[in-house]
């Protein structure tokens, strides 16, 4: 067993080029059919296309995350036959799954006709997001929205 029964995390190991933990789980979550070095590839194509225009591609990667990053959430909960969405706070390792997540179906979602490319698509989305815009940044703030409009809930918090 890798870790202690409490923790069931699977430990990420850095990528080749980059030794950072975050953009490896950036890969997985990009990887389809378990092709990975098709998603190495689109990331890495990503991240020259990035630097054309920056210094470190990593910086504004970091930038992106930091960006898309949520503090809040909603969650369900039922209390005597009515649900309420409580807000709550978002912790470590969910917060980072949510960055990635809505990064790369932000990412997925835009134009073909603009950005012909997925490596194309998602240094858009990152520069974007570095800038604090793009759609992933735009559901980040939904969702603040959405905890800030049923703060009067919180008290439900478990």
């Amino acid at each position: 067993m890798r870790g202690s029964p409490g923790n069931l995390a699977r430990r990420v190991e850095p990528d080749a080029i980059y030794n950072n933990q975050m953009v490896t789980r950036l890969i997985n979550g990009i990887m389809r059919d378990g092709k990975k070095s098709v998603a190495q590839h689109q990331i890495y194509s990503a991240f020259n296309l990035i630097k054309k225009d920056h210094d470190d591609a990593l910086v504004v990667f970091q930038e992106a995350v930091k960006n898309i990053s949520p503090q809040m959430e909603v969650r369900s909960r039922r209390i005597g036959g009515a649900a309420y969405q409580v807000p709550v706070p978002v912790r470590g390792n969910r917060k980072t799954s949510l960055v990635l997540r809505w990064l790369i179906s932000e990412a997925r979602k835009r134009s073909s006709k603009e950005y012909p490319t997925f490596a194309q698509k998602l240094a858009a989305e990152l520069l974007d997001a570095s800038k604090n815009e793009g759609g992933a940044v735009k559901k980040k703030e939904a969702t603040h929205k959405m905890a800030e409009s049923n703060r009067a809930f919180s008290h439900f918090r478990w």
